[in-house]
This record gives structure tokens, C-alpha cells and sequence, in this order.
């Protein structure tokens, strides 16, 4: 049932994306996991024990999603709530959006692609010159299409809404405290393990998504450049985008004005890239979209 499900879920989101008229007027269900999120890191980082009190604040996250999941999905509605829920809690449309407007940005101005990038990375973007505004374009394509998308849509597949709130209260805990920084190493050091754990397949998939939609067999560039990420799972994603789309990914970067040496993924690849860049990283998303549609169509057929 729940690859039927999943169906409407992945269409329903591809079709609306997330309607400005409904989360102004109401608060998105991210927003509200962000909230109780902000609010358990304001109550119970303090002290000692910081690992073990983050550790009981994502088990009681954990338990309190999937028995949310657990009483949506036990409404005699014939599934449809649960359909709606996923819906809302996959991110395609409004992805494509973000990413396609930092081309259509590029296309104005730099100064305006600065802009639009900076919605949606973290790094630092006031110098960043047009190849830089687009190589972060693209890697947050690769990157959120796993996290916001495939992974999702991964674990609702396996244990149906109970397992997508699980996933959604795990990466936003992750985004939110899952920093190696003097305040969240410790309280966000188990938020940060299980989405790593989460993300084990998904990422994995995605990339595998990306290349076959791109009729790319070829594994063993992935697999070179993919563990030079410092994430032990957006790698994936962004190695198999860096070379369909044959072009260097990741490289030095600013954060909060210090400059860091990362290396680069997919190292020959194209490096003067622009708006262009950025439109087929957009088709690439939709071509890995579609793949991973027609595969829970074929399980649902199963």
C-alpha cells in the first residue's frame, strides 16, 4: 500500500510544490519540528551529559514521529491523509524552483545570483564569481535531492508515514544541532549519527538515480570522488551530478570568512560554468525524479 501511496504523494508534490496561500497561513510541518527541536536544545543543552540528554531528546523525537505516523495513518481514510502528509513532506517542486531561480538570476546579474544562492547554501556568497555562484547551485541540487526527496520518499516506501516523520524529524534535528561547534558536539552528536545512519541508502540511491537517468555506467569515478566529501553521505549525490553534467564540484570555499581547501569532485570537469550549468542540473533532478517514480511504480505493480 504504501508504494501506491507514494505515487500520489510524489505526484501531488511535483504538481503543487508548497503553495505560498497555505504554509502564509499556516505553519509548515517543518517549521513546527524546528520549533519543538528549538526548544528541546534551549531546555536541555546545559550541564553535563550533553550527549546523553541529546540522545534521550532524538529517541523521544523519534518515538513521538512514529506514533504521529501511527495515528495519521490509522484513520479509516483509505490512505488518503498519509498521502497528503508525504506530500507536503517531499520538497521536489520547491527544490527545483530554488535552484532553477539562481540560474534565472545568474542570467540578470552576479550580483543577483549571489542572492539567489545564498537561500540555499551556507557558505559564503558576497565575492563568490559566476562559476562559484553556480558550482553551489548545483551541489545543493545533488545534496537536497537526496536529503529532500529521494530519502523521504525512501523511507516512506519501507515503513509507510510513521518511517518519512522519522526521517523529516531526523534531518531537521540534524540541520538545526547537528554542528561540531562548542555548543551542539555533544547534544547534537546522536542527531547527527542516526541521520548519517538514515541517509546510509538513500544517498547511495540517489546517486545511482542520477547516473542511470543519464545513461552513465561508469561507477568507478563515483566511487573515487564520492568519499572526499566531508559528509560521509552527500558525496554520492554530488559525485554522480558532477560527472553526467561533466563538471568540477566542491573545491575552496568560504565559511563565515575563513577559507577552506575542500577538494574537488570530479576534478576534470568543466570549471567555467554558468546559468546553463545550472538548467541541466535542473533536468538532471527531474530525470532522477522520474526514475525513482517509475521504480515505486514497478513495486507498486509487484
Amino acid at each position: 500500500m504504501s508504494a501506491g501511496l507514494l505515487i500520489g504523494a510524489m505526484l501531488l508534490d511535483a504538481a503543487l510544490g508548497e503553495p505560498r496561500w497555505l504554509w502564509s497561513r499556516w505553519p509548515h510541518p517543518a517549521v513546527l519540528m524546528g520549533r519543538v527541536i528549538g526548544w528541546a536544545d534551549q531546555r536541555f543543552n546545559d550541564g553535563a551529559a550533553r550527549r546523553a540528554k541529546g540522545a534521550a531528546v532524538m529517541t523521544a523525537l523519534v518515538l513521538g514521529a512514529w506514533a504521529l505516523g501511527w495515528l495519521i495513518a490509522a484513520i479509516p481514510d483509505g490512505g488518503v491523509l498519509e498521502m497528503i502528509v508525504a506530500a507536503i513532506l517531499l520538497a521536489q517542486k520547491s527544490l527545483v524552483q530554488h535552484v532553477q531561480a539562481v540560474g534565472d538570476a545568474l542570467r540578470l546579474s552576479l550580483a543577483q545570483g549571489r542572492r539567489a544562492v545564498a537561500m540555499i547554501v551556507g557558505r559564503d556568497t558576497a565575492e563568490l564569481e559566476e562559476p562559484a555562484v553556480t558550482r553551489a547551485a548545483i551541489e545543493s541540487a545533488a545534496e537536497n535531492l537526496s536529503d529532500g526527496v529521494i530519502a523521504p520518499a525512501f523511507w516512506f516506501l519501507i515503513l509507510g508515514l510513521p518511517g518519512i516523520l522519522i526521517y523529516k524529524i531526523t534531518n531537521t534535528a540534524d540541520s538545526m544541532i547537528g554542528h561540531r561547534t562548542p555548543r551542539h558536539e555533544e547534544f547534537g552528536w546522536a542527531a547527527a549519527r542516526f541521520d548519517d545512519l538514515l541517509n546510509l541508502i538513500p544517498a547511495r540511491l540517489t546517486a545511482l538515480l542520477i547516473a542511470l537517468a543519464h545513461g552513465w555506467l561508469e561507477a568507478r569515478p563515483i566511487l573515487r570522488d564520492a568519499p572526499l566529501h566531508r559528509s560521509p553521505n552527500a558525496g554520492w549525490p554530488e559525485a554522480a551530478m558532477a560527472v553526467v553534467l561533466n563538471v568540477a564540484l566542491s573545491g575552496p570555499r568560504s565559511y563565515h570568512g575563513e577559507m577552506r581547501d575542500f577538494p574537488w569532485v570530479w576534478p576534470e570537469g568543466r570549471r567555467d560554468i554558468g546559468p546553463d550549468a545550472v538548467d541541466a542540473a535542473v533536468s538532471a533532478l527531474w530525470r532522477a525524479w522520474a526514475l525513482m517514480l517509475a521504480l515505486v511504480v514497478v513495486i507498486a505493480l509487484v
